[in-house]
């Protein structure tokens, strides 16, 4: 199966937030998905933590953070 992506490069907040939450309530058991964004979420990270995720983040070289969440 192919991976889901959510691309939130370019919105403001609260858009990349909401569109990956929505994406998440989808996400089922044992699938992920990948996120890209402009900038680090430390405020997602806390409740991917809180929720259960298993989340990976880099940030490529041209500077867009990449996130794999795993919902376990």
């Amino acid at each position: 199966m192919m991976k889901k992506t959510v691309d939130a490069r370019g919105l403001e907040p609260p858009q990349p937030f909401e569109l990956v939450m929505d994406a998440l309530a989808d996400l089922p058991k044992g699938e992920s998905l990948l996120l890209l964004l402009d900038r680090m979420p430390h405020p997602l990270f806390r409740i991917l933590d809180r929720d259960g995720y298993k989340h990976e983040s880099r940030i490529r070289d041209d500077g867009v953070v990449e996130i794999d969440i795993l919902n376990p």
